[in-house]
C-alpha cells in the first residue's frame, strides 16, 4: 500500500525523523507538525489554505516538508528578498540533501535585482553619471560582471542598494529589449526564467508575482499554469504589495529616466537624423511643468485626487499640463519611429513613448471605479491610481474562481449556486505569515485578498513569553500628539540603552519621529563616559543592511553595544536573536494614517456598507503592526527582554484592551520601578 504524504510528512517531522538530520537541535513541536499535516491535506486535496503560525513555529519547514514530498511542482513567494535567498541558499537545499530527492530548485527575481549587460555598457559611455564615486563603483561592476555566474546585485558586496547606479544598470519592463537585445543571449533574466521554467520548486517575490500579473508578460505568466502547489509566505504583505502593481502609475522621473535614454540612444546611434535635443527638451518641460502647477508642497505630501484635478490645483492648468505631457511623448514617438530600422533600442523607446502617452490619456479620464486616485508630491511628482484591495484580482485572475451567479430553475425562480466555481482544479494555495489578524476567522487578511471560503487554522507560539517577556506601557506620558512626546520617548529609550549597553531597538510611526529621537539619544549619550556611550544607528544614514549587521554585531568589539532607531520596514523582517536585542520601543500606536487616499477610500467604502471604519479597519491594521512590531524581541526560546510602549491609549481607551489581546502574553510592569527591575534582571 503506497504511503500517503501526510504519512510522510508526519515520519518526517519524528524524533528520529529525516528533520532531525537537517535541522540544528531540532525537537518535535506540535505547532510545526499540526501545520504541516494542514499543508500536506492542502497539497492532497487541493483549495486554499491560511495559517497563521506564531513566531517559533517553524513554519518555514512545515510548508516546505510537505512540499518537497510530494513530488508536485512548487511555487514559493515571499515578501521580501532576504527571506528569498534565506529559502534557496540555505533551507531548501538542506531538506533536499536530508530527504535525497532529486529536486532541482530555481531563484527568480525581477529585473531591477539583476545586472543588466546592455545597460551596462551603455552606462560606460554615459557622460552624465550621478555623483563623483560612481565611475569607482562602476569599475567594480564590471569586474564582478565577468566573474558572477547569476548576475543577481545581492551577491556584490558593498554596493549601497540606494545606489543612483542601479537604475542604469538594471533593466526595466519598458527598457528591456527582449530578443532584439544584443546581449540577449547571456542575459541574466532570461537565464534565470529558463531555469525557473525547468525547476521542481521555484523561489519568487510577491512584488515579481504582481507586477508579471498585472502586465502578464512571460516569466511568471509561463511558470504558474505549470505548478500544482503555490506558498505565500510572510501574507501579511499580500494586499499592500498587490495594489502597488494592478493600478496605474505615471511620474515625472519616469519622463525624465524615459528623455535619458532617448538622448542616450539617440546620439550614439542615430547623431543628426533626429533632433533629439529638441525632443529631449520637450518632454522634460511638460514633465518640469507638471511639477510646478502642483507648486510647493511638504516633501511626502499625498494629494486627495476626487474631481478634475488634485485638491487645491487648478483644473485648466493641470489638465493643460497633461495634455502638454501627452503631445511632448506623441511627438518624441514619432521622432524614434523614422529610426526604429538603425537599432532595436529605437523600437523599444518608441514602444515606450507610446506607452507613456497612453498613461497620460489615462490620467487625463475620470478614475477605474472601486479605485482611488492621488498625487505623491516629493521632488518628482507620481500619479497614482490604485485599487482599494487585491481581492477581485485574486479571484478571477490568481485562484480563477467564478462569481457566484443566480441561476433560473425550471419555474422561473432565481437559485443559487451553494459553492463557488474553480477553474484551475485541484492546484493547492497556502498563504502563510507570523500575522494575519487580531481574530480567529483573520478577516483582515482573508476579505481584501478575496480568501473567504478558505480553511483558517492559527497555530500558537511555543514560546513561554510569560517568562521570557515583559510588557511596559508607562502611564503617567505625554499624548501622542504632544509636542514633547518624541523627546519623553528618546529619554526612555535612552536611560534602557545606558543600563544595557546598546541591545536597543526604536519603532518609530513617523519618519519625523525617528529623526528626533535618533537626535535626541545622540546627545543624552555624549554625557556618558566614550566606551560605555552606545552607538546611535538611525535608518536612512546607511544602507538597511550595514545597519542589520552592525546592530547584530552589538558589542562584540569591546564598546558599548548599539541601538538602531528605526520606522517602516524594520517593524517587521528585522530580526536579532540572541543578546543583541534586548529592549524594543514603540513610539505610538501604528494606526493607519487617516489622511491618506487609500486609506480614506477604504474607511468610506466600510463606512457606505454600515460597518465601522475604525473597529473594521484602522484597528485591525494597528493590531497587525503593533504584533509585527513586538514580535521583533523575542525570536528564540532562549531570548528575553521587555517591550515598552510609549502610547498611554493602550492603557486608557477601551479598544486598547482589543490591541493588548492581539500581543503575545508577555508578563506586565506596571511602574518605572518594576521597568527598571526588568532591565536589571536582563544585565545579569
Amino acid at each position: 500500500m503506497t504511503e500517503s504524504l501526510e504519512d510522510k510528512v508526519r515520519d518526517a517531522f519524528a524524533p528520529d525523523g529525516a528533520l532531525s538530520r537537517a535541522a540544528d537541535q531540532f525537537r518535535e513541536r506540535s505547532g510545526q507538525t499540526e501545520m504541516a499535516m494542514a499543508v500536506a491535506r492542502t497539497i492532497d486535496q487541493g483549495g486554499v489554505l491560511v495559517v497563521e503560525a506564531g513566531t517559533g513555529v517553524g513554519k518555514t519547514f512545515s510548508y516546505l516538508v510537505p512540499a518537497l514530498l510530494s513530488g508536485e511542482r512548487v511555487l514559493l513567494s515571499t515578501a521580501t528578498k532576504t527571506l528569498q535567498d534565506q529559502l534557496f541558499g540555505r533551507d531548501l537545499p538542506r531538506l533536499v540533501e536530508a530527504f535525497g530527492l532529486p529536486v532541482r530548485t530555481a531563484l527568480l527575481k525581477g529585473r531591477g535585482s539583476y545586472l543588466c549587460l546592455h545597460r551596462l555598457d551603455t552606462a560606460r559611455h554615459d557622460a552624465s553619471l550621478p555623483e563623483r564615486g560612481s565611475l569607482r563603483t562602476l569599475a567594480k561592476i564590471e569586474q564582478w560582471s565577468k566573474a558572477t555566474r547569476t548576475g543577481d546585485l545581492a551577491e556584490l558586496p558593498g554596493l549601497d542598494e540606494r545606489s543612483p547606479l542601479i537604475p542604469l544598470i538594471t533593466s526595466t519592463r519598458e527598457n528591456c529589449l527582449g530578443a532584439q537585445c544584443p546581449q540577449f543571449k547571456p542575459c541574466h533574466v532570461n537565464l534565470a526564467r529558463r531555469e525557473a521554467l525547468a525547476a521542481d520548486i521555484v523561489v519568487i517575490n510577491h512584488h515579481l508575482f504582481f507586477a508579471d500579473l498585472a502586465v502578464r508578460e512571460t516569466g511568471m505568466a509561463e511558470l504558474l499554469p505549470t505548478v500544482s502547489v503555490v506558498v505565500f509566505d510572510e501574507a501579511h504583505q499580500l494586499n499592500e504589495t498587490g495594489v502597488q502593481f494592478l493600478g496605474a502609475q505615471l511620474g515625472s522621473g519616469q519622463a525624465l529616466d524615459f528623455a535619458r535614454d532617448m538622448l542616450g540612444a539617440g546620439l550614439q546611434h542615430a547623431r543628426g537624423l533626429v533632433d533629439w535635443q529638441q525632443l529631449v527638451a520637450g518632454v522634460e518641460r511638460a514633465a518640469r511643468e507638471l511639477r510646478l502647477v502642483v507648486g510647493k508642497q511638504w516633501p511626502g505630501t499625498k494629494l486627495r485626487w476626487l474631481g478634475a484635478s488634485p485638491e487645491g490645483i487648478d483644473p485648466d492648468a493641470w489638465q493643460q499640463s497633461l495634455d502638454d505631457l501627452q503631445h511632448s511623448f506623441e511627438l518624441a514617438a514619432e521622432g524614434l519611429d523614422t529610426v526604429s530600422e538603425i537599432s532595436p533600442d529605437f523600437v523599444r523607446l518608441h514602444e515606450r513613448a507610446r506607452q507613456l502617452a497612453k498613461r497620460t490619456a489615462r490620467f487625463a479620464l475620470p478614475c477605474e471605479v472601486d479605485s482611488v486616485r492621488w498625487v505623491d508630491v516629493g521632488s518628482q511628482l507620481r500619479l497614482i491610481e490604485s485599487p482599494l484591495d487585491i481581492a477581485e484580482a485574486m479571484r478571477k485572475r490568481v485562484l480563477k474562481i467564478a462569481e457566484v451567479e443566480a441561476e433560473v430553475d425550471g419555474y422561473g425562480e432565481e437559485v443559487a449556486r451553494e459553492e463557488p466555481v474553480h477553474e484551475d482544479g485541484g492546484r493547492a494555495w497556502v498563504f502563510t505569515s507570523a500575522t494575519l489578524g487580531d481574530e480567529p476567522t483573520l478577516r483582515w487578511f482573508t476579505e481584501p485578498c478575496g480568501l473567504h471560503d478558505a480553511e483558517v487554522l492559527r497555530v500558537q507560539s511555543p514560546f513561554d513569553y510569560a517568562s521570557q517577556a515583559a510588557l511596559y506601557v508607562p502611564r503617567t506620558f505625554p499624548k501622542p500628539n504632544d509636542p514633547v512626546h518624541s523627546q519623553r520617548v528618546a529619554q526612555l529609550a535612552a536611560h534602557g540603552a545606558a543600563e544595557l549597553g546598546g541591545r536597543t531597538l526604536v519603532l518609530t510611526t513617523t519618519l519625523r519621529a525617528l529623526r528626533t529621537i535618533g537626535d535626541a539619544m545622540r546627545q543624552q549619550f555624549e554625557l556618558l563616559e566614550t566606551d560605555a556611550r552606545p552607538e546611535v544607528l538611525v535608518q536612512g544614514e546607511l544602507p538597511k543592511r550595514v545597519l542589520m549587521d552592525r546592530f547584530r554585531e552589538g558589542a562584540s568589539d569591546g564598546r558599548a553595544g548599539c541601538v538602531l532607531v528605526a520606522s517602516a520596514s524594520f517593524w517587521e523582517g528585522f530580526d536579532a536573536p540572541g543578546d543583541a536585542l534586548q529592549l524594543v520601543v514603540i513610539d505610538k500606536l501604528p494606526f493607519p494614517p487617516p489622511n491618506d487616499p487609500l486609506v480614506e477610500a477604504r474607511s468610506q467604502r466600510l463606512e457606505a456598507q454600515g460597518r465601522s471604519s475604525f473597529s473594521d479597519y484602522s484597528l485591525p491594521e494597528a493590531a497587525v503592526a503593533l504584533k509585527q512590531g513586538a514580535g521583533r524581541l523575542i525570536r528564540r526560546e532562549t531570548d528575553s527582554g521587555v517591550l515598552a510602549i510609549c502610547d498611554t491609549r493602550l492603557v486608557a481607551m477601551g479598544y486598547g484592551r482589543r490591541l493588548l489581546a492581539a500581543l503575545p502574553p508577555m508578563r506586565r510592569l506596571d511602574n518605572e520601578s518594576d521597568f527598571n527591575a526588568a532591565l536589571e534582571a536582563l544585565k545579569s
